[in-house]
């Protein structure tokens, strides 16, 4: 066990709670956001951002502490789930690069 400081860049990245070990990388949400850092376990950078704003509407959120903080993944079949505190609905999301994403659109 060990500790490693999240930089994305050369800025620490503070507020990063519920981590889960997805394909080699660190994933944690940025507390009160809709964010997800991929971080590498090794150096601590921040590799990506995923971006999950829409996924459950503020109109749909009961309260102001319904924020994303759960992640969970199911290696054995490739499959990758985020809910939230106090949110109605677990959802299974798919994480594509942000070339693909925009090409699809």
């Amino acid at each position: 066990m060990r500790r490693v400081v999240v930089k994305d860049g050369s800025s620490p990245v503070t507020e990063l709670n519920e981590l889960e070990y997805v394909r080699g990388q660190i994933y944690a949400n940025l507390w009160h956001s809709d964010r997800i850092a991929r971080i590498s376990p090794a150096t601590g950078q921040v590799l990506g951002w995923i971006d999950l704003t829409g996924l459950l509407p503020r109109a749909e959120r009961s309260d102001p502490e319904a924020v994303l903080n759960g992640i969970a993944c199911d290696a054995v079949h490739d499959r990758l789930f985020v809910t939230g505190k106090l949110w109605p609905a677990i959802f299974e999301i798919k994480v594509v690069p942000a070339s693909a994403a925009a090409s699809a659109r």
